[in-house]
C-alpha cells in the first residue's frame, strides 16, 4: 500500500538520490531547505527513492534510539512501508499518517575505493643484538580501503557529523602509529636485520598489511584493500648506521673466518681417519693372506707329517716284537713269540708299504695339481682419495664403469708405491677387453 492515505497539500514531490560523483558518506537533504532544521529532514508525502547499484541508503529515523531502515541499491520506486519495515512502525504510531515523517538519508558508496598516502618520518629502530646503536627509519606508502560491513561502520561512526576529510586523516593518523609500532619491532619479533630492512620491503609489507587490517575494520569499520609501502628509507649518514655497520662487518668476518677453520679441521680429521682405515684395511689383508698361505703350506705338507708320526709309531711296534722272540725266561727261545713277531712283523711291512705307496700318490698329485690362483686386491686413487682394495671381478667392473682407467693410480700389497694401472703387467688384460666408444650419430 502508499506510505500514507492521502497527499498533503502544497509542495513539490522529492527524489531522494545521489549525484556525488566521489563521495563516501554523503547526506540528502530537501531542496530548498536550510541545514540543521527539522524541516531539513523532513520526508514529503510520494517521494520516491533511487538507489544506484553499488550504493547504499540509510534511514535514520532516531539518532539516539539507533532506528534505520537500509536500501540496497539498485532501487527506483516510490517509498512504500512494506520496503521498511522500522518507517511502517513508525507512522503506525508516532506519526499516523497524518504528517510527512522525520529521517535523515545517507548514502553509502560501497564500491569506491579510498586511497590514502601516508608518511612515518624517521623514527630509532635498533638491531636486538647491538641495542647501543639507534638506526633512523622512514617510512612511506599508500592505504586503500572500502566499506563492506555498511552496519559495522555505521556503529562505529556518527554519520551527522561524517566528514571524509577528518575521516582520512584520523584513518591516516591510525596508520601511521601502527606501522611504526610494526616497524619499529621487525627486528627483534621477524628477525629481519636493521641492515637489510631496505631490501627486505616485501616481507615487511605482508607483515604491516596482515597488521592494519584487523585493525582498521575493528577500529573504524572499513576493509583494507591494500598496502603499499613505496619505500623504508635508512639514513645512512646517521652515526647510528655506521657504528652498527661496522660492528656487524666484524662479526661477520670473525664469523667467517671461524667456519673456515672449522670446515678445514674438518676436512684434517676426515683424511686421517680415511687414511686409518686404509692402513687398518691392508693390515687385516695382509694378515689374511699370510693365514692362507700358512693353511696352503700345513696342507701340502700335511701327508708327510703324517707318515712321520706313523713310521715313528711302527719303530716302536717293531722293538717291541724284538723283544717278544727274545728267550723265554728259563733262558731258552720262545717259539710262541717268534711267531706272533713274524705274523705282527708282515703286517706291518704290509701297512708301511700301503703308508709309503699312498704318500708317493699324494705326492704326485699335489706335483700335478697347478698353483693357486693369485690374490687380487689392489686399491685404486680417484681425486686423491683412496678406495679398494678390489677383487679382479670388482676391478673388470670399475673399468666397463670407467672408473679404472690406465692412468689411474693403483696399489696393492707388496709394491713399494703407487703406480699407473697400464704399467702394471698383471692388470693389462683388463684394458685389452675395453671396448672403443659409440660411434657419434
Amino acid at each position: 500500500m502508499a506510505l500514507f492515505g492521502k497527499k498533503s497539500e502544497g509542495g513539490l514531490m522529492d527524489v531522494i538520490r545521489c549525484d556525488e560523483q566521489e563521495y563516501l558518506v554523503w547526506k540528502w537533504r530537501p531542496s530548498g531547505e536550510a541545514n540543521s532544521t527539522k524541516r531539513e529532514n523532513a520526508i514529503r508525502y510520494g517521494s520516491s527513492l533511487r538507489v544506484k547499484d553499488g550504493e547504499l541508503a540509510v534511514f535514520v529515523y532516531k539518532q539516539d534510539d539507533g532506528l534505520q531502515d537500509f536500501i540496497i541499491g539498485p532501487y527506483d520506486q516510490t517509498i512504500k512501508t512494506a520496503n521498511f519495515p522500522v518507517l511502517a512502525n513508525i507512522v503506525g504510531t508516532a506519526f499516523g499518517g497524518a504528517s510527512p515523517f522525520q529521517a535523515e538519508v545517507y548514502f553509502i558508496n560501497l564500491s569506491g575505493n579510498v586511497q590514502i598516502r601516508f608518511g612515518v618520518p624517521f623514527f630509532d629502530v635498533f638491531d636486538p643484538r647491538f641495542l647501543d646503536f639507534a638506526v633512523p627509519v622512514a617510512v612511506r606508502g599508500t592505504i586503500t580501503f572500502n566499506l563492506t560491513d555498511y552496519k559495522g561502520f555505521i556503529k562505529l561512526n556518527r554519520l551527522i557529523n561524517f566528514n571524509l576529510e577528518d575521516f582520512n586523516k584520523q584513518i591516516k593518523d591510525a596508520v601511521t602509529k601502527y606501522v611504526k609500532g610494526v616497524v619499529t619491532n621487525i627486528p627483534s619479533d621477524n628477525g629481519i636485520p636493521v641492515l637489510q630492512m631496505e631490501r627486505k620491503i616485501l616481507e615487511i609489507n605482508e607483515i604491516v598489511g596482515s597488521y592494519l587490517k584487523s585493525r582498521l575494520e575493528m577500529d573504524f569499520g572499513v576493509n583494507m584493500k591494500g598496502l603499499d609501502l613505496a619505500s623504508i628509507d635508512v639514513d645512512k649518514e646517521s652515526e647510528g648506521y655506521a657504528e652498527l655497520r661496522k660492528v656487524t662487518a666484524e662479526q661477520t668476518t670473525k664469523t667467517t673466518v671461524a667456519q673456515a677453520e672449522v670446515n678445514i679441521k674438518n676436512m684434517q680429521d676426515t683424511q686421517s681417519i680415511n687414511a686409518q682405515n686404509m692402513e687398518e684395511t691392508l693390515r687385516i689383508q695382509r694378515e689374511e693372506a699370510q693365514r692362507a698361505q700358512k693353511l696352503q703350506t700345513e696342507t701340502n705338507f700335511m701327508g708327510a707329517h703324517s707318515l712321520n708320526q706313523q713310521t715313528e709309531v711302527l719303530k716302536t711296534a717293531a722293538s717291541s716284537l724284538g723283544s717278544m722272540g727274545a728267550m723265554d725266561g728259563g733262558g731258552g727261545m720262545n717259539p710262541a713269540g717268534m711267531m706272533t713277531g713274524m705274523m705282527m712283523g708282515g703286517a706291518m711291512g704290509t701297512q708301511m708299504a700301503g703308508m709309503m705307496n699312498q704318500m708317493g700318490q699324494n705326492m704326485t698329485q699335489q706335483q700335478n695339481m697347478p698353483p693357486p690362483p693369485p690374490q687380487i686386491a689392489y686399491s685404486i686413487s680417484v681425486n686423491g682419495q683412496a678406495s679398494g682394495p678390489y677383487n679382479w671381478s670388482q676391478l673388470e667392473q670399475l673399468v666397463q664403469s670407467g672408473q679404472l682407467m690406465q692412468n689411474t693410480y693403483v696399489w696393492k700389497a707388496g709394491m713399494s708405491g703407487w703406480e699407473l694401472a697400464g704399467n702394471v703387467v698383471e692388470l693389462s688384460p683388463l684394458f685389452a677387453t675395453v671396448p672403443p666408444p659409440p660411434p657419434v650419430l
